[in-house]
């Protein structure tokens, strides 16, 4: 049997294959998988995870919560195997929802116990196909009914659902008993995980990586950091690597963890690009980095390369807050297929429509020829509510590609550049604007170079793992003083700027004559 073992000289893993054990996987699981919220991890990805483990304790009981075809346990096990001070007994259980997995699972259980009854170590297993959220509850429930938990866990291994919780669904309800408050099934898997660990037990999770920054995760991330102390950040470079057959979107990261009050000094921040034979980068930094003690809202920084704690620790020196300068941010209010009715062009009353591909060069450049989109709304009673004056504002994409070289895209909303009284700005942008009014032209030119900054995006990548820019972000970051933005906005006039031109100029006036910073060089090695 092939290990995936961490090649110290070359930092590159081998793999092994549950194929070869001639494990039987049926073709229609894919359907079925995705319907879950369920995602198969890869062989290579599952003993990556497997090698994070540092328990050294002679009796482990172990707990895959989303168990598939058993793929992370068997990784465990064959790792557990492997080591030079060999546990005494091995106790896996196992929870699986879905019944035509059963057959595979059972498989990989026994091949398991075989691996482990070769080298004299004992095992045992407990296999339930039940839904794991349901059977958790009742022994972490928070209240008065709640019964002492008769069996914790040493180790947890988990690759769990992805899958948004509707507010008023039966799950949800669940978890709430259990004192747990999130918007999506990996997440609950998680903390129920961490409520069942026994003290030192570690947890080892591949999860995408939204947790780690947004409102909608605050209560989990305060609940998790609580009670666990960050042994391991991992971070697939390249989205489609890891998950190149399934279709995954969000952008994932594996994490061990372990369950105590003592906070490590030190986190180890590794990344990869995914792939079998990809090597892998890893360095220590401090655990005040990737968890800043002073965050209220507990964002967790993956710190991978030194540009990116460079761009934070400038960041930490930029003054201003979006409150204390006034400027709100707010999602565009055009949702086209609810406002389809009022699109058509051609009518007298009919008004420019802002979406992302009007970006040009900093500035919205309306109309476009060629537009496969609409590019009017009209104005009239009905769409009163979705229409603002026409003025100066500051747009920001809200979803950009994986691959796109920059997360953070800004352009200036210029009236002068076209002749209308209303303007509609689509859902897929944010904008800055006073109060639902426009920005002195200025102070707002001075913005849209100062987010297209390599800083801005630098310090960005390091808590928003997925190409999505919410509102919420953009009041997180730091700003500069009204009176920079001006200045850098007079400075601009109505330029269209290079991006070293850009990081030159605001390097000048936030930190004085600088050619460039680390974090631009850097950028640019990496591009």
């Amino acid at each position: 049997m092939k290990l995936q073992v961490m090649d110290e000289a070359s930092s590159q893993t081998r793999s092994f294959s549950i194929k070869e054990y001639g494990i039987y996987i049926p073709s229609d699981q894919n359907v079925r998988q995705h319907q879950l919220g369920q995602f198969r991890t890869p062989e290579h990805v599952a003993a990556l995870m497997a090698q994070m483990v540092a328990s050294k304790k002679q009796h482990l009981r172990l707990l895959d919560a989303g168990a598939g075809d058993g793929t992370l346990m068997l990784a465990l096990v064959r790792e557990l195997c492997g080591r030079k001070k060999k546990p005494v007994s091995l106790q896996a259980v196992f929870f699986e929802i879905d019944a035509n997995k059963m057959s595979s699972l059972e498989q990989t259980v026994a091949l398991c116990g075989n691996l482990c009854h070769e080298i004299g170590i004992e095992f045992t297993s407990e296999i339930f196909n039940a839904d794991f959220i349901r059977s958790s509850v009742p022994l972490v429930r928070e209240d008065l009914y709640s019964k002492p938990n008769p069996s914790q866990y040493d180790v947890a291994i988990v690759n769990p659902p992805y899958r948004k919780i509707k507010s008023y669904s039966e799950e949800r309800s669940l978890l709430r008993k259990a004192g747990i408050e999130t918007v999506n099934l990996y997440a609950a898997f998680v903390g129920l995980i961490t409520k069942l660990l026994a003290p030192d037990g570690e947890l080892v999770a591949i999860t995408p990586r939204s947790f780690a920054n947004g409102p909608y995760f605050l209560s989990f991330r305060k609940q998790f950091l609580a009670s666990m102390s960050l042994q391991r950040l991992h971070l697939f470079e390249s989205r489609r690597a890891a998950f190149h057959s399934q279709e995954v979107l969000q952008e994932n990261v594996i994490f061990h963890a372990v369950k105590n009050g003592h906070k490590s000094r030190f986190v180890t921040v590794s990344a990869s690009n995914g792939s079998e034979t990809g090597g892998i980068a890893s360095r220590r930094v401090p655990y005040s980095d990737v968890v800043r003690p002073d965050d209220r809202d507990s964002f967790i920084h993956f710190d991978i390369r030194p540009e990116h704690q460079d761009a934070a620790n400038r960041m930490q020196h930029v003054p201003s807050s979006l409150a204390k300068l006034g400027i709100n941010v707010s999602t565009g209010r055009v949702v086209e297929f609810r406002a389809k009715r009022y699109l058509s062009p051609g009518h007298s009353d009919a008004m420019p429509l802002i979406h992302a591909s009007h970006f040009s060069n900093g500035f919205v450049e309306w109309p476009k020829a060629r537009s496969k989109r609409p590019s009017t709304i009209r104005s009239c009673a009905e769409t009163a509510d979705l229409l603002l004056n026409a003025d100066t504002y500051v747009l920001v994409k809200r979803f950009t590609s994986k691959e796109e070289r920059r997360r953070v895209v800004a352009c200036l909303l210029d009236p002068t550049r076209f002749k209308a009284e209303k303007v509609g700005i689509e859902n897929h942008l944010n904008y800055f604007h006073l109060n639902g009014k426009g920005l002195p032209k200025t102070l707002a030119t001075g913005l849209v170079a100062y987010l297209n900054s390599t800083l801005v995006d630098l310090y960005f990548r390091q808590f928003s793992g997925h190409t999505q820019v919410n509102a919420s972000d953009l009041r997180k970051l730091n700003y500069p003083s009204a009176e920079t933005l001006r200045r850098l906005g007079e400075a601009i006039g109505s330029r269209s700027l290079s991006q070293d031109e850009i990081d030159a100029l605001i390097a000048n006036e936030l930190w004085g004559n600088q050619n460039q910073t680390r974090a631009d060089a850097s950028l640019k090695r990496v591009n």
